[in-house]
């Protein structure tokens, strides 16, 4: 469990308030910026069965993992290479291989300015000197490039010139995630030695690239959160303006040779109207704009993030929160196509679509963006690390016959690296800063967007409020808040009330529920019945709040079938089982060795049962399903009533390479082919 810190960095507290570093010649804190603002994670303690086990495991497990990998895979030594205090060539086949050092920098500053831990604080020094020696004068960094010969045949990416092949070459990408490791380091520990590192590099960018300089764009979109956030700590407006730079120039001809569709780049991103081309990039673009949006209004950028979520929610979402439909290309394919078996859904495309919809959020103060966001963390994202921390997902189907190798280096199950390793320390960074998701603030009050027990403090127009939750979600539905300011003050408590508790698994028409309407939710404060206006899925609880005020959430959690619109072939005459946020899928070991001649009838009851001696704690679906056998002729099959467990998604091919199906036949006369 984290500790719940009590003194905030100066670093934090200055990035936080627009305000610049010392050192650093400041512009004035910006005049505009998103309406809501985030609650630093390292003011919210998760102290719940579900996130804090988790969350516990990232740190003593996965980041650990990760640094290791990174060091026997040659990911740090291409550093020390690159300083020329070894020789060598560059070890690896691609050249964003730097980017998951920055991102286990970042997710272990995360972990940092959660509790101490002195060793791994003296590691991530260590590592840090040496990314610091491979630095040239003039501030360039990209081991591959400086090196320049590479111990394998390289797949792609590399890129041996400077500047000269941004469309595959990364090093954009690379600095992008330098950037927020840099930001996220010093804001954890107050040491600048990575800080200065990044400010170096990013300055280097701001004299090459530009108008009337090089115009070409990043081929993998990244640079430009990286940038802003920057700029949030340094004050420094070159930062931002290169940021604006790079999405204004993308799908503009003049400067460059466009890219193309795959990455963006076939049009002005303010005429851009579907998510199309390599999902991740999409995603990260997309952030990008929303963060540049709400620093500068630029114009048109709202209104073309607007319909490509529209276009992404309405067409292109898994019931799970994934995206990305294809792996050719790693991309986001075509309206309604939506496989199971071969469904893409990468880990890293997941945690993107989470950053993005977090980002809306903060633009629109909308809910429905909270709900993706939930969606996609509870399932698609989590599923993307096994219980033990060390094993992971790159592909995230919805359907598998442990025949097909869906995961990224041919294989059917989990791995604990891959060639392409972006995935592992992005789960890092997400899962240690994933208390930045539950609360957010805004000048009327505070938002409650998830429910995840612990506490937090909030600094609200001069007074200080601490919020407990107390609550077992995702298993139940019960959650209790406390309130208690640090004197009575008037201001809005802002509780989302989510979706699926709306009849809406999802904000469109994608997703529906079968089986009628379920239970009301219910709202009281201090025990007393309250219809509280219900504001863009939020309920808004103004009064004047005073230590001891409890808020009581009810969202009652039956179980549910969901169909998909006709027009997803891959799901017709199939229905999903959720609860709650929770995905729910069926797993051979539990289902008579075999999931696909299971069929679901609408008639069959089913029932949540809590089992915490699976799976690390579960709730599981049971019930009375048909099985499809064949005949003692070998021409006819035999319908039999069997057993049903399903159990939730995220915790999926933790018992073995199996068997695995989301979406069930609801008719035995179904063709039985895997989706």
């Amino acid at each position: 469990m984290a500790r719940f810190p009590t003194v905030r960095t100066l670093s934090l507290a200055l990035a936080l308030a627009g305000a610049a570093l010392p050192g650093f010649t400041a512009e004035p804190a910006p005049a505009r910026d998103y309406p809501i603002r985030p609650v630093p994670f390292a003011q919210t303690e998760i102290a719940d069965a579900f996130w804090a086990p988790r969350i516990g495991k990232n740190r003593d497990v996965t980041i650990p993992h990760n640094l290791e990998y990174c060091e026997k895979t040659g990911r740090v030594q291409n550093f020390v290479v690159a300083a020329k205090k070894a020789d060598g060539a560059f070890q690896g086949v691609f050249g964003f291989d730097d980017s998951d050092v920055y991102k286990v920098i970042e997710g272990a500053a995360y972990s940092l300015g959660l509790s101490k831990d002195p060793q791994l604080d003296r590691q991530l020094d260590d590592v840090i000197a040496k990314i610091a020696a491979a630095q040239e004068p003039d501030g360039y960094l990209y081991t591959v490039g400086q090196i320049g010969k590479t111990a394998e045949k390289p797949i792609c990416c590399t890129g041996m010139t400077r500047w000269v092949d941004e469309r595959t070459s990364h090093e954009l990408y690379n600095a992008g995630h330098l950037f927020e490791g840099a930001v996220a380091h010093f804001e954890a520990t107050g040491k600048r030695n990575l800080l200065d590192v990044a400010t170096k590099n990013a300055d280097l960018l701001t004299r090459v690239f530009g108008p009337g300089k090089n115009m070409l764009v990043p081929g993998h979109e990244e640079v430009e959160m990286g940038l802003v956030k920057l700029y949030r700590v340094t004050g420094k407006k070159e930062y931002l303006d290169l940021a604006r730079f790079f999405l204004d120039q993308r799908g503009n001809a003049k400067g460059h040779e466009l890219y193309g569709p795959y990455n963006q780049d076939h049009m002005p991103i303010i005429q851009q109207a579907t998510s199309v081309g390599h999902a991740v990039r999409a995603a990260y673009l997309y952030s990008g704009m929303a963060d540049v949006a709400a620093l500068t209004g630029a114009e048109g950028y709202v209104p073309a993030l607007d319909r490509i979520w529209s276009d992404v929610v309405s067409t292109k979402l898994y019931v799970t929160g994934g995206i990305g439909a294809e792996h050719e290309g790693e991309s986001m394919g075509d309206e309604f196509q939506l496989p199971n078996r071969t469904a893409y859904a990468e880990t890293c495309a997941a945690i993107a679509n989470a950053m993005w919809n977090y980002r809306l959020f903060r633009l629109h103060g909308d809910a429905k963006y909270i709900d993706v966001l939930e969606r996609t963390a509870y399932n698609a994202i989590l599923s993307g690390v096994a219980l033990s921390g060390n094993q992971f997902f790159y592909v995230n189907p919805l359907a598998s016959d442990a025949k097909f190798a869906f995961n990224a280096d041919k294989s059917t199950g989990r791995r604990p690296w891959f060639k392409c390793s972006c995935c592992p320390p992005n789960v890092a960074r997400f899962l240690a800063s994933f208390g930045s998701y539950v609360y957010s603030q805004a000048d009327d009050g505070i938002y409650v967007n998830l429910f995840v027990a612990g506490k937090t403090r909030v600094d609200l127009n001069g007074r200080h409020v601490e919020l407990r939750q107390a609550t077992e979600y995702p298993w139940k539905g019960d959650v209790a808040i406390s309130v208690k300011p640090d004197s009575a003050a008037e201001f809005a408590l802002h509780v989302r009330v989510p979706g699926w508790a709306r009849e809406q698994p999802v904000p469109s028409e994608l997703y529906k529920y079968k089986d009628g309407a379920g239970l009301p939710y219910t709202l009281s404060v201090n025990g007393q019945p309250v219809k509280a206006e219900l504001d863009r899925g939020y309920a808004v609880l103004k009064r004047r709040w005073k230590a001891g005020d409890t808020v009581q959430l009810s969202l009652p959690m039956p179980v549910r079938r969901l169909v998909s619109d006709e027009r997803v072939a891959a799901n017709r005459g199939r229905v999903a089982i959720e609860r709650g946020p929770i995905v729910y899928t069926i797993e051979s070991v539990d289902n008579g060795g075999d999931v696909f001649n299971v069929v679901l009838p609408d008639a069959a009851v089913l029932t949540a049962q809590q089992r915490p001696d699976l799976l690390g704690g579960v709730t599981v679906i049971t019930g009375k399903a048909l099985g499809l056998y064949p005949g003692d002729d070998g021409r006819t099959v035999v319908t039999k009533e069997q057993e049903f467990v399903a159990v939730p998604y995220n915790v999926w091919s933790n018992r073995g390479e199996d068997r695995m199906a989301v979406w069930l036949p609801r008719k035995v006369s179904l063709d039985f082919t895997v989706p």
